[in-house]
């Protein structure tokens, strides 16, 4: 989660004073969420929020509303802050941004700066291959930063600026592709390697069409992750309700 955090605050340390006490919330929040471990549709209470970080609820308030510009939690009526759930659509149209900007951003930076590019992938590759033998988090964090440390590589800034704005939502769905497959890490891998190996022999085209391949990937594991767990909730519900009628359980 650490790693998480840090990335959402650009590298920047955590207790930096120049860093804005929302934003240190709203990364840490960040962090808690995209790895799943708060779930989709629990409440995230402010006081609750204060009294553990031990900070006012006026910074608690804003990194809710951060993380709601980041799609991440929505406020409801009378509920208050909620943690959103996947959604196929979002999905999709993350992906369908994030793909054109990151292979538009992939060009510049292996025509620009190809020696950094290959330093990058070098100092990952085996970070990477440590990751996929400890557990699916670690790989997903692990990918996630080292996507994270690509874009910081490109000289324009304003492509930069937007994928790192949707760095966030792309890493959740991301890690509940490799959660639902977790075979799929291998291959993942496998496309990393391949990456390093084009951008050592400064192979731009095939650097970019692998980098367009692993993003579909990503996304279509994500879109049958959601699949899988929407069918799973529809059973539940349809379990629940069938019980309750057999007067198994209270109806509600």
């Amino acid at each position: 989660m650490l790693a998480v955090e840090r990335a959402v605050l650009r590298g920047q340390d955590w207790a930096a004073a120049s860093v804005p006490i929302a934003e240190q919330i709203a990364a840490r929040l960040a962090g808690v969420i995209t790895l799943d471990l708060v779930k989709s549709g629990q409440r995230l209470l402010e006081a609750d929020i204060s009294e553990v970080l031990h900070v006012s609820r006026a910074p608690v308030r804003e990194a809710l509303r951060i993380l709601e510009r980041d799609r991440l939690v929505e406020f409801q009526a009378r509920r208050g802050a909620i943690v959103t759930a996947p959604d196929e659509n979002e999905l999709r149209d993350i992906f369908r941004v994030r793909s054109v900007l990151y292979v538009t951003m992939l060009e510049q930076v292996a025509r620009e700066n190809p020696s950094e590019l290959e330093a990058l992938l070098t100092e990952y590759i085996p970070r990477l291959t440590k990751a996929a033998d400890e557990s699916v988090d670690a790989y997903a964090v692990e990918s996630f930063q080292l996507n994270f440390a690509t874009i910081s590589l490109c000289r324009n800034r304003l492509l930069v600026d937007i994928l790192h704005s949707i760095s966030l939502r792309t890493f959740r769905y991301v890690r509940l592709g490799l959660v639902a497959a977790p075979q799929s890490i291998r291959a993942s891998l496998k496309v990393w390697r391949a990456l390093q190996k084009a951008a050592i022999k400064r192979d731009a085209e095939l650097l970019l069409g692998l980098a367009a391949s692993r993003l579909d990937a990503a996304r279509d594991a994500a879109i049958r992750a959601i699949a899988v767990t929407s069918t799973d909730s529809r059973r539940a519900r349809a379990s629940k309700t069938a019980h309750a009628k057999a007067g198994a359980v209270p109806a509600e």
